[in-house]
């Protein structure tokens, strides 16, 4: 018997999704939070659903544990640029207002872009079309953003749901700004939630061992 839900944070995340018509088991999941004078305060939940055939796209990881792939930001990039499907869910613990939001992952994809010469007008654009779609936005408590990121595609789509239903969508078509912002998620070291890091190097490398 699957459980059909796995708790993250006393949040329910299904134990798998369907993506274009294939389940794609949980991998990894975590919080996203900071620590303000000894108060530790949660922001968001995160599940990371990957194509099990991801593994054939690490196999040079084989044997690893997961504490020394959780440092291993090679293996992370491998992740992000495998082409299989993925898909995040980020469902938010404190309510914050879409343009925090939205400012947040705007300055990290930017930086990222930056480094590698990689900001260009084209991106500046995409990702400004991001900022907008949040703008209005208020996220509840459990509110649910998703991010899909086909196999085949260097596109990504993102779509915001509060109080169950499903609002709106946007779709990213700038590959640069797309990849950062798998990176931004699924980066290793850098990554924006180090449990989530951690959580999908040991289930991948127990996935490995298998």
């Amino acid at each position: 018997m699957v459980k059909n839900e796995v708790m993250v944070d006393e949040i329910p995340f299904p134990s798998q999704f369907m993506m274009n018509t294939k389940p794609l088991p949980l991998m990894g999941h975590g919080i996203t939070d900071i620590e303000i004078h000894f108060l530790q305060i949660k922001f968001t939940a995160i599940g990371v659903y990957l194509d099990p055939q991801i593994v054939t796209h690490l196999q040079q990881w084989k044997g690893k544990t997961g504490a020394e792939l959780t440092e291993n930001d090679d293996f992370f990039e491998a992740i992000v640029i495998a082409p299989v499907d993925k898909f995040l869910r980020v469902v938010v613990i404190k309510e914050i207002k879409g343009s925090q939001y939205g400012v947040q992952l705007e300055s990290a994809i930017r930086d990222r872009l930056a480094e590698v010469d990689k900001y260009e007008e084209d991106e500046e654009e995409a990702l400004e079309k991001i900022v907008e779609f949040f703008q209005s936005k208020y996220f509840k408590k459990d509110s649910v953003i998703t991010y899909s990121f086909p196999a085949t595609s260097g596109s990504a789509k993102i779509s915001l749901a509060t109080e169950g239903k499903e609002d709106s969508e946007i779709e990213v078509e700038n590959a640069n700004v797309v990849e950062m912002i798998k990176k931004w998620y699924l980066g290793g070291s850098r990554g924006v939630s180090p449990t989530t890091i951690s959580s999908l190097a040991n289930n991948l490398s127990a996935e490995l061992s298998k």
